[in-house]
């Protein structure tokens, strides 16, 4: 895989504060990779240091194959960016605005017609097209700026909470086409987001930023089974053996975490985590438990955010 991203080391302080705290990590190309964090955990100053906006106190980063410090504006040519709250100019018509940044992306003349009528077209909006963008709602604007950051084609595109304000049918419209500019149109999605549902939908993989400081990177399913202590399964057995089984599930406290709840035919309890399945179920049939079924609940994002949350509020 092609690391389009490559960052080492980087740190970025402004007076006392470190908002960015010796980050490494990379990003290849076509992922879709999620950047998590609270507000102020250094997500948005990440993506200002990535796209050559401001320069970092220390370390070193690649972007496309430049270096954003020395080769900014070269790169911004070659990326999109969206972020939390967006600016237009709100005097103008949605149009205008389009066409002012079309010039300033160079886009070539001869497509710049077609391009802005696509876009327009594919975010419900060319019927608003002629009208003043302080008339827009804050989805309509969302709508507008997410326009603008493709008007060039980026091979990279950052997006920072990029369905902020948007009603569930346009945010659903948005994930649809992040996932198809990634997956049929080959492009790399950095997506910032507080919002970890939607990353757990849509990303490849992420990385859990925290004042500065990753703390976790990898898919959504090495994290849970990494980081999620509990889990919740429920497991179908013989009928008669019900009773034998919920003594033996109460004399393994170091697997079998809460006490087992029987519910039509089926127990229920909370394991120490995924590895404790195939021995909680090497136990039961060494024990002559008939199991029919063993099947965990899903885990999710939310539960690794909170599990390092109280990593980190236990070591401090």
């Amino acid at each position: 895989m092609t690391a389009v991203i490559k960052i080492n080391q980087l740190t970025r302080c402004f007076k006392e504060t470190t908002a960015v705290d010796q980050l490494s990590l990379e990003v290849f190309a076509g992922e879709i990779f999620g950047f998590l964090g609270h507000n102020g955990a250094g997500k948005t100053t990440t993506v200002r240091l990535l796209n050559g906006v401001i320069e970092p106190t220390s370390g070193s980063m690649r972007v496309l194959g430049f270096d954003p410090q020395v080769d900014g504006p070269a790169l911004r040519a070659r990326t999109g960016v969206l972020t939390e709250t967006p600016s237009m100019d709100e005097r103008l018509t949605a149009w205008d605005n389009l066409s002012i940044y079309a010039d300033l992306y160079r886009v070539p003349r001869v497509e710049v017609h077609k391009r802005i009528n696509e876009l327009l077209d594919e975010f419900d909006l060319a019927d608003r097209a002629k009208e003043r963008v302080g008339g827009y709602s804050k989805g309509m604007k969302q709508r507008l700026a997410l326009a603008r950051a493709l008007l060039h084609k980026p091979e990279l595109l950052f997006l920072d909470e990029a369905t902020s304000g948007l009603d569930p049918i346009a945010a659903h419209h948005v994930n649809d086409l992040i996932v198809r500019l990634a997956r049929r149109e080959g492009h790399t999605v950095f997506l910032c987001t507080h919002n970890l549902v939607e990353a757990q939908k849509l990303c490849d993989r992420v990385a859990v930023l925290e004042h500065g400081r990753l703390v976790a990177l990898g898919t959504p399913a090495e994290l849970t089974r990494q980081y999620v202590r509990r889990l919740d399964v429920q497991i179908e057995i013989n009928e008669e053996q019900i009773e034998g089984t919920l003594h033996i599930l109460r004399s393994l406290p170091r697997l079998v975490i809460s006490e087992p709840v029987r519910t039509n035919g089926a127990l229920t309890v909370t394991l120490s985590g995924h590895e404790a399945i195939p021995d909680l179920l090497e136990i039961l049939v060494h024990k002559s438990i008939r199991v029919y079924r063993i099947a965990a609940k899903e885990t999710n994002l939310e539960q690794v955010y909170f599990a390092l949350h109280d990593e980190k509020e236990s070591v401090q």
